[in-house]
């Protein structure tokens, strides 16, 4: 069963023939309707018999899908038909050949990859904290991503802006109490890379990705952090506006972050490359001073240093 957003892409799905394609290798493909329920219809799916699922639509739809094909041990095929198809990137799917991907219901490759989840709340790409989980509320945002994280940004780590309510403890034991962001992605991202940062060279290595950037001014230095681990505490003192695989969402308190190790089985077309961009080429080495720990440092109000790894 595939299910379908006609919006995502601008109509990707129309363009490429997607219900056609599919019908044409004996899947069957629902065409989402506005206001429809996408968990739903895939329950539905998959009670009265699909022995395997897809998804053509954003990443958000994606992780709706794969939750449902993780609860029921099903295999999930993801169709990039969204604007970015950040986990299609990452997963090793052509985001040029969304019809192509369907040879992945007749002829795909399995393998098993992580997921994780925040709360009981299952991603397939990363959970924004402060900055960018403000920017993901916002109405503009879909229209213009850049200006609006921009406009955020300069309202959040103004003078007069009022103090983060975001608290955690690093790996080394630090406590951070003034966090302007904090990026938690299934799976870590190539920090190091500077032609493919914004991937995962692999969705298989039973981690989180955690990145955090301090708000200038707090005494915390250096000023951001990135590691690994496979579990995340994050407090507040009230809900905490957030962006799951960049929809917009609320978290209550105490945040709870856990990788889910090999549980969402995927398949993919054997002409597909398999592997995501980071983990194809090896990164081209710089000196330190140009490396990942520029990632992290903090940028003025304009937010001209802000660098979110994987951000869409």
């Amino acid at each position: 069963m595939l299910f379908i957003n006609p919006r995502s892409g601008g109509g990707t799905a129309a363009r490429a023939g997607l219900a056609e394609r599919a019908r044409e290798r004996g899947v069957e493909s629902v065409l989402l309707a506005p206001g429809q329920n996408l968990a739903t219809l895939v329950d539905d799916a998959v009670a009265s018999g699909a022995d395997a699922v897809g998804m053509a639509g954003g990443d958000g739809s994606l992780a709706v899908v794969a939750t449902a094909a993780a609860a029921h041990g099903l295999p999930f095929i993801c169709v990039p038909a969204g604007t970015r198809n950040h986990f299609a990137l990452d997963l090793g799917v052509d985001r040029r050949d969304p019809g192509g991907a369907l040879d992945a219901f007749t002829d795909g490759v399995e393998r098993r990859i992580d997921v994780a989840d925040v709360n009981g709340h299952l991603f397939v790409n990363n959970v924004s904290l402060g900055i960018y989980g403000d920017v993901v509320r916002q109405p503009a945002y879909r229209d213009a991503k850049l200006s609006t994280l921009l406009r955020t940004a300069e309202e959040v780590l103004g003078p007069s802006s009022p103090a983060s309510d975001l608290r955690l403890v690093d790996d080394l034991g630090r406590e951070h109490r003034q966090l302007a962001v904090v990026l938690v992605s299934n799976n870590p991202y190539a920090l190091d890379h500077p032609l493919h940062r914004g991937t995962r060279p692999a969705l298989d290595t039973g981690q989180l990705g955690i990145v955090i950037l301090d708000r200038p001014g707090d005494g915390v230095r250096p000023p951001g952090r990135a590691w690994s681990a496979q579990g995340l505490t994050v407090s507040a003192t009230a809900p905490v506006h957030a962006g799951i695989d960049g929809e917009a969402a609320e978290l209550h308190p105490l945040l709870r972050f856990a990788v889910r190790p090999a549980v969402l089985r995927v398949r993919i077309s054997a002409r597909n490359p398999g592997a995501s961009p980071s983990a194809r080429f090896p990164p081209v080495r710089l000196p330190a001073r140009q490396g990942g720990a520029r990632l992290l440092r903090a940028g003025d109000r304009r937010a001209g240093g802000l660098v979110q790894p994987g951000f869409r």
